[in-house]
């Protein structure tokens, strides 16, 4: 490709050199530069790109894209531009001929429900017939080739990457999730979105964004770059539901439960076995769980509606999926103990999950939950998702969730300053994971509820930056099958 093609539509503030050059690949990560690569310097939060591009000048790049200017060098272009994270979506986009442009890419965002949302839309278009791709927390889908995730939203190289071997493989669709974190970054920057998905918004990643205010306008971030041509859109019932279609020059949309909108659900019936909903006037039962789940099939029906497809034909094949692996999972044992996996790590979700069932339970069973914070992440909800847990639960085992680099009895120490006097009885600290999940089965009978929260379909515990196998499921399993 030449320089000049993989610039267009980059606003250059300086140019220095040509653009009539040939150029190899394109890098933001000086590791891997190569011989005639351009080099985007980025600042990012622990290295700046801008400290390498020497470095990269020796390895052989002939281009470098940056922010400020460094001293010269013959036989290179120098481009400088206002904001290099948001340039290399531009350039990203480019390199690989727009993907985006040539898929229908639906984005979701929001503080829960995002995974849900995004993998039930995968199976869904894929059972109407389409080749569809995927992109989400758990796992990506370039149609039926699995590929690992890594992060959220990849780096604008890698989810361009992988937008393109979708488009070569023929796919019509892709549905993913956009973090807080990637639209801050710009890792979305270039993309050609049809459509935006809002699912509600609540304490998180304040550790990221400092405040609850900034966090929202990172979300609405979204919706502000959206063109005319694509839908936005939001949950009704959330109070920032509206907020995040203000500036938006997309089509608006809403569904909710509560109140009169394009898209409207009324829960019937609430049960360990799913739910039993009216959409838009059909009685339909669903295999998933839970009112965070009726709104997350609203979310997938307004959105089918929306990309045109057939009423009917959409509710029955959305009635018979399952949802995301690690969200509302739930096992019995042989002598009717009820386990339940749930990546709930925020306080909302934490409620969302617990509040589900307590409205389920007949009567006298026991909620037993086990629950940890992870290190290295926003501690402000350390005390108030201990809170929230014995609020909603008979029995509490605080325990270690991934404490990264921090010490996890401090953790666990700051989650118990949220058990107020009149639950201290019911809490108890257990530091080992694994000794927590084994408690909370002996301390269940006949009938009880055990919730694992906090880490849902993550196969590991990060202590110390080492990723050891840790498995909630397994471990659950173990427990209440222990003859398989």
């Amino acid at each position: 490709m030449q320089l000049q093609e993989l610039l267009y539509g980059v606003k250059i503030v300086q140019l220095v050199g040509s653009t009539d050059i040939t150029i190899n690949a394109l890098n933001f990560d000086s590791r891997h530069v190569g011989k005639n690569d351009v080099f985007v310097a980025i600042k990012g939060t622990l290295s700046d790109g801008h400290d390498f591009i020497d470095q990269v000048i020796e390895k052989g790049a002939s281009a470098i894209v940056c922010e400020e200017l460094p001293e010269l060098m013959q036989n290179i272009t120098y481009v400088k531009v206002e904001d290099a994270s948001f340039v290399l979506g531009v350039l990203a986009a480019n390199f690989y001929e727009n993907p985006s442009a040539n898929l229908k890419l639906v984005g979701i965002t929001g503080t829960n429900g995002k995974t849900t949302i995004a993998t039930l839309l995968f199976k869904l278009f894929k059972d109407l017939g389409f080749k569809t791709g995927l992109i989400s927390t758990i796992e990506n889908f370039v149609n039926d080739v699995k590929v690992d995730a890594t992060h959220t939203t990849p780096n604008p190289l890698a989810l361009n990457a992988l937008l393109n071997d979708m488009v070569n493989a023929g796919c019509e669709f892709c549905f993913m999730e956009v973090s807080s974190h990637a639209i801050v970054q710009n890792r979305t920057a270039g993309l050609s979105f049809s459509g935006g998905v809002f699912s509600n918004i609540s304490h998180d990643h304040l550790d990221f964004h400092k405040t609850f205010a900034a966090y929202i306008t990172a979300k609405k971030a979204f919706f502000d770059a959206l063109p005319r041509s694509a839908f936005a859109l939001t949950n009704l019932d959330d109070k920032n539901g509206m907020v995040m279609l203000q500036n938006t020059n997309a089509h608006k949309k809403t569904y909710a439960l509560k109140q009169l909108a394009d898209f409207k659900g009324r829960i019937i019936e609430n049960q360990f076995e799913g739910l039993h909903l009216d959409i838009d006037h059909e009685d339909v039962f669903f295999k998933l769980v839970g009112t965070f789940n009726a709104y997350n099939l609203l979310a997938v029906y307004g959105t089918a509606m929306l990309l045109e497809q057939d009423r009917l034909r959409v509710l029955t094949l959305l009635s018979r999926l399952t949802g995301a692996e690690g969200r509302f999972d739930y096992i019995t044992s042989a002598d009717k103990i009820i386990g339940i996996v749930d990546y709930a790590h925020t306080p909302d979700a934490l409620q969302n999950v617990l509040s589900t069932i307590h409205n389920i339970r007949k009567g006298t069973e026991k909620i037993i939950t086990v629950v940890g914070c992870g290190g290295d992440r926003d501690k402000a909800k350390r005390p108030i998702m201990a809170q929230i847990a014995c609020d909603w639960s008979d029995k509490v085992i605080l325990t270690s969730d991934n404490p990264r680099s921090e010490n996890p009895q401090t953790i666990l120490e700051e989650m118990q300053a949220g058990v107020s006097p009149s639950n201290q009885r019911k809490a108890i600290s257990v530091l080992d994971r694994r000794e927590a999940i084994k408690t909370a089965y002996m301390l269940a009978s006949s009938g009880d509820i055990i919730l694992v929260a906090g880490k849902g379909h993550e196969k590991y515990q990060e202590i110390n930056g080492v990723r050891n196998h840790f498995d909630d499921k397994e471990i659950l399993l173990e427990q209440l099958n222990p003859n398989g």
